[in-house]
């Protein structure tokens, strides 16, 4: 199953930004790239987490497992977060043993979200 990798590419990590500046964001998504994604993994760019004032943000998701939200990243940590990826993507049901996540991914959780039960069918 492939998990999803949002990257918000509008945040500005509290930086004044000049006229035709690449965000923060942008810059961390490229590094993303440039790192290489791992397999399993679909890195979607989005323009925004909600979590601006935590710097640059990223989320893990998928359907049936635990989703995350870490925040406090830069572009010099596009290593860590395809790790803590590839890691998310080889756990079942999202939840990456604690010493197995890469040290940001320890430290810089913002959100922890619990899998979206099925609901049930509507009565007929």
């Amino acid at each position: 199953m492939t998990v999803t990798l949002h990257v918000c590419i509008t945040c500005k990590a509290g930086q004044t930004l000049g006229e035709g500046e690449t965000t923060p964001g942008k810059r961390l998504h490229g590094a993303i790239l440039d790192a290489g994604v791992p397999d399993g993994v679909k890195l979607v760019a989005v323009e925004c987490l909600s979590a601006c004032s935590q710097g640059c943000s990223v989320a893990l998701s998928a359907p049936g497992r635990w989703s995350y939200v870490y925040g406090r990243l830069s572009d010099v940590n596009a290593h860590d977060v395809v790790a803590g990826a590839a890691a998310y993507a080889a756990a079942p049901d999202g939840i990456v043993p604690w010493r197995s996540r890469p040290e940001i991914f320890r430290k810089q959780s913002l959100a922890r979200i619990p899998p979206i039960a099925a609901l049930p069918e509507a009565a007929e």
